[in-house]
């Protein structure tokens, strides 16, 4: 299938729409499921979606693994050298992992700040967030108080509740619920391998 004409076209396509939506991506492959045949149609079995180091949203991502099922595409403005145009909503499932590292490095964004100090304050009493990094299977929160020369510690278990994230203190005690927003919803939330590990489905808008 990777070597027919159409879905090699296809291919460049779709890696040059994910790249777009991306501040950063430094590998990136794709698998498409189906035939030359079934694409003339524009049917498209599925995609699937493996990357390293991406940045989207401000969000570093060290691996992102991700599949589409069943697709229908409009190719004439392919064919005529126009960007490939997506359906509106695409629903995706899949999993992907951050290092603590670049999760705190995330977090520390402008545009994550915000809940990553709230997040600190459920769970530790105190804001900002400093740091993350992993203590076993365990993710250890790190954070200090204005005025505050000693930075306070937190070790947590990470479990999928109610589409989101719940949080909480290994010993006991404090806990925060990180929810997701309706077009993400997390099924597994794990420590593997040295990553932060979530995996579920989302509903994608391609405008």
């Amino acid at each position: 299938m990777a070597d027919q004409p159409l879905l090699k076209l296809l291919s460049k396509a779709l890696e040059l729409w994910l790249r777009q939506q991306c501040e950063a991506v430094q590998s990136l492959e794709i698998e498409l499921l189906g035939t030359g045949r079934e694409l003339l149609r524009g049917r498209l079995a599925g995609v699937r979606v493996q990357a390293r180091g991406v940045t989207y949203q401000q969000l570093e991502l060290a691996l992102v693994d991700l599949r589409v099922g069943d697709l229908q595409l409009q190719l004439g403005q392919l064919w005529r050298g126009q960007p490939l145009q997506l359906p509106l909503e695409i629903a995706i499932t899949g999993l992907v992992g951050l290092t603590p590292e670049a999760l705190s490095r995330s977090l520390l964004q402008p545009q994550w700040q915000a809940l990553a100090d709230d997040l600190a304050e459920q769970l530790l009493g105190v804001s900002p967030l400093v740091s993350l990094r992993i203590r076993d299977q365990n993710l250890v929160f790190q954070a200090q108080g204005v005025g505050s020369s000693t930075p306070l510690e937190l070790e947590t278990t990470l479990l999928a509740e109610d589409g989101g994230v719940r949080i909480s203190a290994t010993a006991g005690g404090n806990d925060a619920l990180l929810p997701m927003g309706p077009a993400i919803t997390v099924r597994r939330a794990a420590i593997e391998a040295g990553l932060v590990v979530l995996e579920g489905s989302a509903t994608v808008i391609t405008t």
